[in-house]
This record gives C-alpha cells, structure tokens and sequence, in this order.
C-alpha cells in the first residue's frame, strides 16, 4: 500500500474534478459489491470509462480525459476505470469486505474530494487500516485483497476513480 497526496498536477486534477462532479452522467447501482443484496438498503453511483470485460472496452466518451492518469500511473495494461459517486448517509457506513478481482494486479483510488468516507484495507492480522479520502490522494494497493469502502456523513457525496491495471 502506497498513499500519495497531490498526486496530480493542480492544473489537471481541477480539470478532473470539475468534470466528475459537475459534468459526468451517473448511473445508479442497487448494490455496491457482490457481498450485498439488492434487498439490503445500500446503493451508489458509478460511471464506467473503461472495462476489459465488455465490449466495447472504452465505455464512455469521457474516458480520454483521464490519459494524464494512465500516464502517471505507468499502466501497461488496463482491466477498468470506473468513477464511484457514494451518497451521504446519516452514520459512516462501512461496505461489505470484497476484491476487485481475484489475479493479483495495481489499483490506484484517487479521491476528488475530501470527506470523512474513505477506504479500509486489512493487514496480514485482519486489522483494519483506514484510508481518509482526501482530495487529489492516490491510494496504490493490490485490489485482489480484501478492502472496503466507506460512506461519508460530512459532504454531499464521496467521489473517486477506482483503476485496476498491471
């Protein structure tokens, strides 16, 4: 695990910003991981830019705006970008433990605002290491280890960009 704060350039990371909160289109989700029901009453937003899964693999007109990041971050082989938009709830919620997926691989969660949500990783003993999110932060870690994400009870809303990548 690796954190990095102002990993963007300023000029970039605005950029970016302003386009996933203000302009972006989100398309809700009525479970945040395989770990929860349909029936239970979590939920969220996210916006697909790229997934190798599917076809086409570029999934939005969106997704060149994000090169700078593909760029920083030195990515051979992409296998998604997705934009997560997490809605306030009354008390921090943490989701259900999962893996991105299950071959090793990067990830990188780079936050677009700061807001007392963030991400909890699990050290070899299970113990829980909570990441803040914090505008312009970049957390690098293995995505095929179990993490979760957290809500946020302070802002409107936590938006990120979750990468997985070799």
């Amino acid at each position: 695990m690796k954190i990095i704060d102002n990993f963007l350039p300023e000029e970039d990371f605005k950029r970016l910003q302003k386009l996933v909160i203000h302009d972006v289109p989100w398309f809700f989700q009525n479970k945040i991981n395989d770990g929860h029901s349909i029936k239970d009453n979590t939920s969220y937003f996210t916006h697909i830019l790229y997934n190798y899964e599917h076809w086409p693999h570029i999934y939005s007109e969106y997704f060149h705006n994000f090169k700078v990041l593909s760029d920083k971050l030195e990515i051979i082989s992409l296998m998604r970008m997705k934009l997560n938009l997490y809605t306030r709830t009354e008390k921090t919620e943490m989701h259900v433990p999962h893996t991105d997926y299950r071959i090793s691989h990067k990830g990188c969660i780079l936050s677009f605002n700061t807001c007392d949500g963030g991400t909890i990783l699990f050290d070899d003993n299970e113990k829980e290491i909570k990441v803040d999110s914090v505008e312009n932060r970049a957390l690098l870690f293995d995505p095929s280890k179990v993490h979760s994400s957290l809500s946020c009870t302070d802002a409107k809303a936590r938006w990120n960009v979750n990468i997985n990548y070799f």
